[in-house]
C-alpha cells in the first residue's frame, strides 16, 4: 500500500516572534526523500534519519507563518503527502497556563484521566496538545479540563495547552509546561 506521512510540530503550539520550533515529518517507508512545501511553494528537501524528516525555524518571523505540508518521494515520484500543517506566530502577551492531569500521569489501559488547564481571566479558551499530533483539542472557558476515558498506549505521550482570548485580535499565552503520560 501507498505509505502515509504524517507532520506535526514539536514543541506543538503558537511560536512568539524570534521563537522556534521543528516541523516533523514522519513516514513509515524510509528510503526515498522528503520536501517541504509551503503553500503551492517547495521550500527544501529535508535531511533525515530513517523515517524521519526535520525542518527548523529558529529566530520566528511573521514570514514563518502559514500552511507547510511534506511530500514523501521516491525516484522522483510522489508516493504521499501529509495533511497540512498551520504555523502561527504571535506575540504571547496572556500568562504561562499550567497544566495538571488526574488521577495522575502514570495509568494503566483502560482508566479514564482528566487534563486540566487552568489559566488566569481573561482567557477565553485553550487546547490541549499532544506532541506528535496535528490536531489539538479545544477547551472552552466553561470547561477547562478535558476527559479521556479508557486510555490506549496510544493516548501515551507529551501533553501541553495554550491559552487565548479573542478580544479585538485574538491574544496567546505562551504554552505551559509538558506533562508526559505514561499508559501502561
Amino acid at each position: 500500500g501507498a505509505p502515509t506521512i504524517s507532520i506535526f510540530l514539536k514543541p506543538p503550539g503558537v511560536i512568539p516572534p524570534g521563537g522556534s520550533t521543528t516541523i516533523c515529518c514522519i513516514c513509515q517507508r524510509s528510503y526515498g526523500s522528503f520536501v517541504l512545501y509551503k503553500g503551492s511553494h517547495r521550500l527544501r528537501t529535508l535531511e533525515q534519519s530513517g523515517s524521519r524528516a526535520e525542518f527548523f525555524i529558529s529566530n520566528a518571523t511573521y514570514k514563518d507563518r502559514g500552511t507547510y505540508n511534506c511530500h514523501y518521494l521516491e525516484g522522483g515520484t510522489v508516493l504521499a503527502r501529509s495533511d497540512e500543517l498551520e504555523v502561527s506566530v504571535e506575540e504571547l502577551r496572556l500568562p504561562r497556563p499550567g497544566l495538571s492531569v488526574l488521577p495522575g500521569h502514570r495509568v494503566t489501559v483502560g482508566a479514564d484521566v482528566m487534563f486540566r488547564c487552568t489559566s488566569t481571566p481573561p482567557s477565553t479558551g485553550c487546547y490541549l496538545y499532544l506532541e506528535g499530533k496535528i490536531q489539538a483539542q479545544l477547551l472552552s472557558r466553561e470547561r477547562s479540563d478535558y476527559n479521556l476515558s479508557h486510555v490506549q498506549k496510544g493516548d501515551s505521550g507529551r501533553y501541553s495547552c495554550q491559552c487565548y482570548t479573542i478580544s479585538a485580535t485574538r491574544e496567546w499565552s505562551p504554552v505551559s509546561n509538558t506533562l508526559d503520560l505514561v499508559v501502561r
